[in-house]
């Protein structure tokens, strides 16, 4: 099993009180990029950095190769697409008949709510059951100037319905151009982006609640249950949320 002694980058330590103000002094002192590593067991942070691992990593180079060639959204809906497809192929050779994709199964969109639930902030800096500051963290400093390409040197995702780590880098950087989004957290399945910017109308917040949907289904699916109630978070809440079960 990996552990922090097997990860190949610059490890600060903090804890969940002061995680915040320890990124923003990391991001000014131009050691790397820094991110928030919300968990303190190897799970999907640490599995690609296990010594048996390591020597079929994809090269860093080639990720960022593949994610300058995304045109994101569009080629996460085909691959979403190509996903239910082999999806719906396996469970048919299996006997059972499935329809993955259709557009019922969509979800609903639900009312604007009064007062938005939806308030993530820097979740990965706490417990996820008592909400209590974790007591120990770690900042990792990824050795470069582009936030954006965390998740290909972590080589983070392609597990279940996480995109793999390409695919986070093309989102990430459409939405640092829209919205100013930043990467700070990265837990062994959720990440947390900070924004400079808020969707300005119901309608825009509702079309990127839809990519945000595209992107992670779990936060309506097993969260707000609607794309209207995110929609409304997304216009009050300088922070994104996304997790993959």
């Amino acid at each position: 099993m990996a552990t922090f002694a097997d990860f190949p980058y610059e490890i600060v330590e903090t804890n969940g009180e002061n995680a915040l103000a320890r990124w923003e002094e990391l991001k000014q002192a131009g050691r790397g990029a820094p991110v928030v590593l919300g968990a303190d067991h190897a799970g999907n942070l640490l599995l690609p950095f296990d010594p048996a691992n390591r020597a079929n990593l994809k090269p860093v180079e080639e990720i960022l190769a593949e994610a300058d060639a995304i045109n994101f959204p569009a080629d996460l809906h085909k691959l979403r697409q190509v996903e239910n497809a082999r999806a719906a192929a396996v469970l048919k050779e299996m006997g059972y008949a499935a329809d993955f994709g259709d557009e019922d199964d969509e979800p609903p969109l639900g009312d604007w709510p009064d007062q938005p639930s939806y308030a993530p902030g820097l979740s990965v800096a706490y417990e996820p059951i008592t909400q209590a500051p974790r007591s120990v963290l770690r900042i990792a400093l990824i050795p470069t100037g582009d936030p954006t390409a965390i998740p290909a040197y972590m080589h983070w995702g392609n597990w279940n319905a996480c995109p793999p780590p390409a695919h986070h880098v093309a989102a990430l950087r459409a939405w640092r151009d829209s919205y100013g989004a930043e990467l700070i957290g990265l837990g062994a399945d959720t990440m947390n982006l900070r924004l400079s910017r808020r969707p300005a109308t119901r309608d825009e917040a509702l079309e990127l609640a839809r990519v945000h949907y595209l992107y992670c289904a779990d936060i309506i699916n097993q969260g707000v249950g609607a794309y209207r109630p995110l929609a409304a978070g997304l216009m009050t809440n300088d922070w994104w949320f996304f997790w993959w079960d």
